[in-house]
């Protein structure tokens, strides 16, 4: 009987180890798959950024040009009026 006994605490915790490897296994794909997603959204945010600084430079250069279009004109209509 003793025999018996053991025989089916090693089966016992035969099943136990399959199922928390599962387990891990699962659970270790989700966090892989969780980072991966991570890095999508951190390349994303990049991709974002650059794209904002290149239109604020593109603005700032438009706004700057804008200006000085201004005052020249302003400069042209001080001349005609003197």
């Amino acid at each position: 009987m003793a025999a018996e006994e053991v025989l089916q605490t090693v089966d016992h915790y035969k099943i136990e180890i399959e199922r928390l490897t599962k387990e891990l296994t699962e659970t270790t794909h989700e966090k892989i798959q969780a980072a991966e997603y991570g890095l999508v959204v951190l390349e994303e945010k990049l991709t974002l950024k650059q794209q904002y600084d290149e239109l604020e430079a593109e603005y700032d250069s438009l706004k700057q040009e804008l200006e000085q279009l201004k005052e020249g004109r302003g400069k042209r209509r001080g001349e005609t009026q003197s």
